[in-house]
């Protein structure tokens, strides 16, 4: 069986290597080739530390590379780009397998019995556009695969912006003067809407109702005329399951219409039953057998296993000091600053940068100035620039996005948990749509995006056992703050500052990686 095999030959690479790293690749590399070779599809959850280090890519591509016909890797792009540098070329020399490897973004043919290499947004708009190029009955894995959901609902976005309405003018000259009023009509009441942070802004009745206005007139016309991407939109705009939202250009005037759906899970249903299928990532969810995951993506019953985080090798050292005020308080930015002064002074030996997580932007400025009349020019705000005593203060999105090249942190403080803010016109579309089919839109939505967020972000921190203060004190006192510490797990928490916390340790560089 190809489980045997894979087993010898990556437990010969591994001992030839000296590589001991991760005590889960023979297990996982036989799971794997065992759903291969069964076409049974599972689900293969590992710890964030272990995916953001990439400890997990050999135990999945041993049996890619043994497996004798085609297979199929969906990775993102940067972890592409590492596999064929580095870990694919190494494991392929060392089994003298001849196995050609090929990063494409369509089928090579029929002869193929390679390993071809998708991005997710390759993969998944093949389905959705129904373009069918790539063959059933593949196996495929998906690699980084929590983000699925995020990458379905990208690729199910639409979006007309100007261009799009002149197409539609140009399809149909003789409503050029309803398409003009309407766009015009559009226009005022979106910039009518209060501003927002987020610059966007959900289309409300009156502004689908001047939608539903020219809808009509273009059935009346001969609604096949309409650009690829307007047919689909007049589509979906009316859905209950889509939400609808602008992004709004105050300078000069312009507006962009999105409509998405709120759950993939009805357009991914049909693709899993096409191939078997294993899906690997970190963040799945915290429910016995991924059932909210499996729920949002379509996936059917498949073969779940988690492989726990090492208690000793990856567990953080948690600040979660008791006593703050909570978040939505007017003491709670007065009592934070506090918390990262007394921080700032216990960590008094360089040893790796301090990041300092605050989403809300006003906030986020006054706790840079104030730290900056303190700290003066250790103090850096989104900065990809930083040394072993720098002070970088962020929101989330730059975190995550910059996490793989920025030093690793020596403490890393989360100001407050990153659910998903209500004030956000597409999160709150999101709870109304939950809200009106009367789901539970915290348990389904908000809490699980925090969750994984949560888990992705101090996923670095593990490499060196650091500090992460959490400032939050809905941790300890909502009833869902028992699933927030299940998320950080393992960790080990202190209720005090003390100088010992912070002694230096050896900080890898991931540029150095």
């Amino acid at each position: 069986m190809i489980e045997v095999e894979v087993h010898r030959q990556l437990h010969a690479f591994l001992r030839d290597q000296g590589s001991d790293q991760w005590p889960h690749h023979l297990t996982i590399a036989r799971l794997v080739a065992r759903a291969f070779r069964l076409k049974r599809s599972a689900l293969i959850q590992i710890s964030a530390s272990a995916k953001h280090q990439g400890l997990h890519r050999l135990s999945y591509l041993a049996p890619l590379m043994i497996w004798r016909e085609a297979v199929i890797l969906v990775a993102p792009q940067a972890a592409q780009q590492q596999l064929l540098r580095a870990e694919m070329p190494r494991l392929h020399e060392w089994m003298q397998i001849k196995k050609s490897i090929l990063a494409s973004d369509c089928w090579p043919g029929s002869h193929f019995k390679g390993v071809l290499l998708v991005t997710p947004e390759v993969w998944l708009q093949d389905y959705l556009t129904q373009s069918y190029q790539f063959p059933t009955d593949i196996p495929t894995l998906i690699d980084d695969a929590d983000q699925v959901e995020i990458w379905a609902r990208q690729q199910l976005t639409l979006s007309l912006s100007s261009q799009d309405w002149e197409q539609l003018i140009g399809c149909y000259p003789t409503l050029l003067e309803l398409i003009r009023e309407t766009r015009v009509k559009l226009t005022r009441a979106l910039f009518q809407h209060p501003e927002n942070p987020y610059g966007h802004t959900l289309i409300e009745q009156k502004e689908r109702n001047s939608l539903a206005q020219l809808h009509q007139a273009v059935l009346a016309h001969d609604i096949s005329l309409s650009p690829p991407i307007w047919q689909q939109f007049w589509q979906a705009y009316r859905s209950n399951h889509h939400l609808l939202w602008s992004g709004l250009n105050r300078e000069n005037g312009a507006f962009v219409l999105h409509c998405a759906p709120n759950e993939v899970h009805r357009a991914l249903k049909g693709l899993w039953p096409r191939q078997p299928v294993v899906l690997m990532g970190s963040s799945f969810d915290l429910e016995s057998e991924a059932k909210l995951f499996r729920q949002q993506l379509g996936l059917d019953e498949m073969t779940y296993v988690q492989f726990a985080a090492n208690q000793e090798a990856e567990a953080i050292q948690l600040y979660l000091p008791d006593g703050l005020p909570m978040p939505n308080t007017p003491s709670f930015q007065g009592a934070l600053l506090k918390q990262l002064h007394l921080l700032m002074l216990a960590n008094a030996q360089p040893g790796g940068p301090t990041v300092i997580i605050i989403e809300d932007t006003p906030m986020q400025r006054q706790m840079a100035t104030a730290m900056a009349s303190e700290f003066g020019s250790r103090v850096q705000v989104e900065t990809p620039d930083l040394d072993a005593e720098a002070i970088l203060i962020t929101g989330w999105d730059y975190w995550l996005h910059h996490q793989a090249t920025l030093p690793i942190p020596k403490v890393l403080v989360v100001a407050t948990l990153p659910i998903p803010s209500p004030e956000d016109p597409r999160v709150a579309g999101r709870v109304a749509y939950y809200k009106q089919h009367r789901q539970d839109w915290f348990r389904l939505y908000l809490l699980p995006t925090a969750l994984r967020t949560l888990q992705t972000a101090i996923a670095p921190i593990r490499r060196h056992q650091g500090v992460v203060a959490l400032l939050d004190n809905r941790v300890l006192h909502r009833s869902y703050g028992q699933q927030v510490l299940m998320a950080l797990s393992p960790y080990s928490r202190i209720n005090y500052l003390d100088n010992s916390l912070f002694a230096t340790t050896s900080t890898p560089d991931p540029q150095q990686m």
